[in-house]
């Protein structure tokens, strides 16, 4: 390729959701309170899956395609995209189960095996993206296709910007910050700065107190 595609902003997302994982095991770890009840009524854990459903998708819809296309004639590569898939889909079944232990407080809890299982399956996942997939897309892919999931990634995020910004980029470098906010319009940079940053670091993301 003739262009280095940048994979700081899939890194610093990466750190996000496993910064994530860490909050949900203090939680679950917490004998001062019931876990359900704090994970039930946390602002963190809501934002968590907001934003793991936005990269996923991105990936399943605007990311994979051109790399599927790319790599038509390399069956082990097609075999990792697959595999990629697949990582996606056990993964969404664990969070319902954790919804559904959450919903029913009534219910023998398992909150503390489920956790467990969400890490390991998706501290599993983003390891074999890292490993693997990154460098098959830096050799692969061109910048415009990069650029492509980058935005279609950002068209998902919608509303939920003001919110999921601050959360990715929570102790990320200057470097990723500026690679981050560059494409946007001057008015949404002033709101990252002035608005949604002190918002998100107003929030108790992992109080039970917290409103969603």
């Amino acid at each position: 390729m003739t262009d280095t595609l940048d994979m700081g902003p899939m890194y610093a997302f990466h750190g996000a959701l496993r910064r994530d994982l860490e909050h949900l095991a203090k939680v679950t770890a917490r004998t001062d309170d019931d876990p359900r009840r704090v994970l039930a009524t946390a602002v963190g854990w809501e934002l968590f899956k907001k934003a793991l459903h936005v990269h996923h998708t991105a990936e399943d819809e605007a990311l994979w395609p051109p790399l599927r296309e790319a790599v038509a004639d390399r069956p082990d590569d097609l075999a990792l995209l697959k595999a990629m898939e697949d990582e996606h889909a056990a993964i969404d079944p664990i969070i319902e189960s954790i919804d559904a232990t959450l919903a029913d407080r009534e219910a023998a809890s398992n909150l503390g095996e489920l956790t467990d299982s969400l890490t390991t399956a998706l501290t599993a996942h983003l390891k074999h993206e890292e490993d693997e997939v990154l460098p098959l897309i830096q050799a692969t892919l061109d910048l415009q296709q990069w650029r492509h999931f980058g935005e279609y990634s950002g068209r998902l995020v919608g509303p939920d910007a003001s919110r999921i910004i601050p959360w990715m980029l929570d102790g990320a470098d200057d470097h990723i910050v500026a690679t981050m906010l560059a494409p946007l319009p001057e008015p949404a940079r002033a709101a990252y700065r002035n608005e949604w940053v002190p918002a998100y670091q107003a929030l108790n993301l992992w109080n039970p107190s917290a409103k969603v």
